[in-house]
């Protein structure tokens, strides 16, 4: 479930959000005037945000690429392409 608070609440009770965010793992929304104005994550979660961000861009694009060509490798060749590719 969202946790949703007023700005304020990041000046007057930054240490209950930063608690919250370091337990859950997940972000407080922080509202200015009745709508949504920032989140807040810990680094961690953000961390994890951008890696898995990372990790979608690169699945598509992967996908592109196999919808413009008709090569596909086998388990076997990829593994032996990255082992050669880290020296192994």
């Amino acid at each position: 479930m969202n946790v949703i608070r007023p700005v304020s609440d990041l000046r007057n009770n930054f240490a209950e959000i930063s608690k919250i965010v370091h337990e859950t793992a997940q972000p407080v929304f922080l509202t200015k005037n009745g709508y949504g104005d920032i989140v807040v994550l810990s680094m961690e979660a953000f961390q994890n945000l951008q890696f898995e961000s990372e990790i979608y861009y690169k699945l598509q694009e992967a996908e592109r690429e196999a919808n413009h060509t008709d090569k596909r490798f086998s388990s076997k060749e990829v593994l032996n392409a990255m082992k050669d590719a880290i020296g192994g």
